[in-house]
């Protein structure tokens, strides 16, 4: 028996946007996107309120820190390491670590790492980066033994199609599921419905 993958068109009902999300979905899954996000996220504390002037009134607090270079150029790093994670995965382990160690010097440099905010981001961002491993393409006999039985091609698929699954490889219902299923639906009435 042949097996084919399926093969999705493109119907002219679809949105632009709903296009785009899926293009969107499959980049950010080959790559550690929330890692790199969680580092953009931490640097910006720790880059902004050094800077800062909070005015309640007529009095200014400011929260500058004799380091302030110090916090921008952490702050400017932690976001550098996250766009870099999002275009080469290869430097995961190294902007993993490098989050980590920045996150921890910004403590004492960086009011408190950008009242912990920043600090936790980027914590949180260089253990998702640690941890991030990518996929292995499945082995042809392991792929061949795991797809289901009878595949055909789903043509002019609409989006209520894929957004119920066909995306995912949900094959939909052969004719001889559905001829099974109103057997048995005449079987369970007594026939009383069927034609005949």
């Amino acid at each position: 028996m042949n097996h084919q993958a399926p093969v999705y068109v493109r119907r002219s009902d679809d949105a632009l946007l709903t296009v785009a999300y899926y293009h969107f979905y499959a980049w950010r899954g080959r790559r550690p996107f929330w890692a790199g996000l969680f580092m953009i996220c931490g640097g910006f504390p720790i880059a902004y309120y050094p800077y800062a002037d909070l005015r309640l009134g007529n009095v200014t607090l400011a929260m500058a820190t004799t380091a302030g270079s110090g916090s921008l150029i952490i702050g400017v790093l932690l976001a550098v390491l996250g766009v870099a994670l999002w275009f080469q995965q290869a430097i995961r382990v190294f902007a993993g670590v490098a989050s980590i160690l920045l996150a921890l010097v910004s403590l004492p440099v960086s009011n408190l790492g950008g009242f912990f905010v920043g600090f936790a981001f980027s914590m949180v961002g260089g253990a998702l980066a640690l941890s991030w491993v990518p996929g292995k393409p499945a082995d042809p006999a392991e792929a061949t033994a795991m797809a289901p039985a009878a595949t055909e091609p789903v043509v002019g698929m609409s989006k209520a199609d894929a957004m119920a699954g066909g995306l995912h490889g949900v094959p939909a219902p052969r004719d001889s599921e559905t001829a099974h299923a109103s057997e048995t639906t005449a079987h369970a009435d007594g026939g009383r419905n069927s034609a005949g």
